[in-house]
């Protein structure tokens, strides 16, 4: 007997279409909410992370990095998974890898520990969330009914990053950390359960897996990363650091080769041949490597800095959040009629100012002025480029490849985060070293025996000092120059390389969510 035989035999009765069709919906969102704000409510927890896993400021990054590069790095092979394999199979599979890796981060007892489980969760969500928008397509019929749900799901996306920064701060304040991780394993079980009463499955279609491309694209991106980081504290000569860049190097460029030659690549190399699309995709990869910036170096500025709670902290960034969402309307209002250019170009324009303010950032800035001022206008003008790019991302493609597409651009703003958050980290550990250096003198002067201990032992400022401040403050506002810098480049691609007019964007971005 063969094996989908079998499978077939054992699995739960097919849902009936026309029935319960808003729990399947439940079901769907429910699951990509769960993996949208795990990097936010993360984010919130980790300065109480830093404090109890003994991580320093630069290493800190790999608890959002070895999430976000497994997740953007095999996004499409999970989404192709579900077609091969079945879609509500493959995204259950990927909901219960989700919530056990959860489970294995919260109870992790050093940095090792939580970094693998964090990456197992980033398999999960690769898994699960492509093949969760896919099944909207198997369970809503085309037309007003799918728009709507497409519009539901695209909703809970967009507010998945304010809902995670509340529930982060709640949970690190009247729990511990290790909730933000343990808060999704009753949600994982409550929708593998769920899912088969209630969700379809699709039909399986014929293909075959392009894994070379996948592995190859993954490593080759964690090299890099690896070898930016490794930079931070070693430096740029050290062999380390090299041998990483050029096995990273190495690793894509034989991805490129394979998806070449390859007959069913993971990623189509001819979707790049559109420069709009190719212009946006290269501007979602800049401004997610400041976004990402952002949240992860000013959530620890509001706790350190302004010595806000984690609960404060998250309150304090949800403004970032309701002028996304804001603009993101305005956009989707106006698009038709003024096309993608102007939102793009706009939108450029702020994100680069809040980011030249950011990097005027001190010890003695203030929540208005060095937090709120310039993460609302970075926010607003995000919300202005993210529709048209999406937009752009399935623009003239044909409807088998519009999951490719999109899953391209949402790779795109992972594995931009992951590269950028990287960067930016080497940027901020140069620049505190050399605060932290010039300032040495006045901390063995003033400091007390037990501050004189603290710092023999860890080689850093002991938290909450006025030099601890200064050093932090000082990475932070140079940290923020690369970040103009790559936002500054996105404002000349939309200027030179965006061509789009207004007839030239689909009526709908049916494929991809905020």
């Amino acid at each position: 007997m063969a094996v989908s035989d079998t499978l077939s035999k054992v699995s739960p009765p097919r849902a009936s279409r026309g029935q319960y069709k808003g729990l399947a919906l439940t079901v769907i969102a429910a699951t990509q909410l769960m993996v949208v704000l795990d990097a936010t409510i993360v984010n919130i927890a980790l300065p109480h992370i830093q404090d109890a896993l003994k991580f320093s400021t630069t290493n800190l990054s790999w608890v959002i990095n070895a999430y976000t590069l497994t997740f953007g790095g095999l996004l499409l092979l999970g989404g192709r998974a579900g077609d091969i394999l079945g879609r509500r199979r493959v995204f259950i599979a990927g909901v219960l890898l989700f919530g056990f890796a959860s489970l294995l981060g919260g109870f992790a007892q050093n940095g090792t520990m939580l970094l693998a489980a964090r990456a197992l969760q980033g398999i999960g969500g690769a898994i699960c969330s492509p093949t969760a928008f896919a099944l909207i397509a198997t369970n809503f019929e085309e037309g007003p009914e799918r728009n709507r749900a497409f519009g539901v799901f695209s909703a809970v996306a967009g507010s998945g990053a304010a809902i995670g920064l509340l529930a982060g701060g709640l949970l690190t304040e009247y729990l511990n950390w290790r909730w933000v991780l343990f808060v999704n394993v009753p949600i994982a079980i409550a929708i593998a359960l769920a899912a088969p009463l209630y969700i379809n499955e699709s039909d399986r279609q014929t293909g075959r897996f392009d894994l070379p491309g996948a592995f190859t694209s993954t490593l080759g991106l964690i090299g890099l990363v690896y070898g930016f980081i490794r930079a931070a504290s070693k430096g740029w000569g050290d062999t380390g650091t090299l041998v990483s860049f050029v096995i990273g190097a190495i690793l894509l460029l034989a991805f490129l080769l394979i998806e070449r030659r390859t007959s069913q690549p993971i990623t189509p190399l001819h979707l790049l041949a559109n420069r709009n699309r190719t212009g946006g995709l290269v501007m979602m990869l800049c401004l997610a490597a400041a976004m990402f910036g952002i949240f992860f170096y000013i959530t620890i500025f509001a706790q350190r800095v302004l010595g806000y709670s984690p609960l404060k902290a998250g309150v304090a960034f949800l403004p970032i959040s309701v002028a996304i969402i804001v603009a993101a309307q305005l956009a989707s209002i106006f698009q038709a009629r003024l096309g993608a250019k102007p939102f793009m170009v706009g939108g450029s324009v702020l994100v680069t100012g809040g980011l030249i303010w950011l990097t005027q950032t001190s010890a003695d800035s203030s929540y208005l002025t060095g937090v709120l001022g310039p993460t609302v206008m970075f926010g607003f003008g995000m919300g202005l480029i993210f529709v048209p790019v999406m937009l752009l991302a399935v623009a003239g493609v044909a409807l088998r490849e519009t999951g490719a597409a999109s899953g391209l651009l949402n790779s795109m703003q992972q594995i931009g985060g992951s590269l950028g958050l990287s960067i930016l980290t080497t940027v901020f550990a140069r620049a505190a070293t050399s605060k932290g250096t010039a300032l040495f003198p006045d901390f063995k002067a003033h400091a007390t025996p037990d501050q004189l201990a603290e710092f023999g032992k860890t080689k850093q400022f002991p938290v909450g000092t006025s030099w601890a401040n200064e050093v932090l403050a000082y990475g932070i506002s140079h940290a923020f120059v690369i970040g103009a810098v790559l936002a500054g480049v996105a404002l000349l691609i939309s200027i030179v390389v965006i061509k789009a007019k207004p007839g030239d964007l689909p009526t709908e971005a049916a494929g991809v969510a905020l």
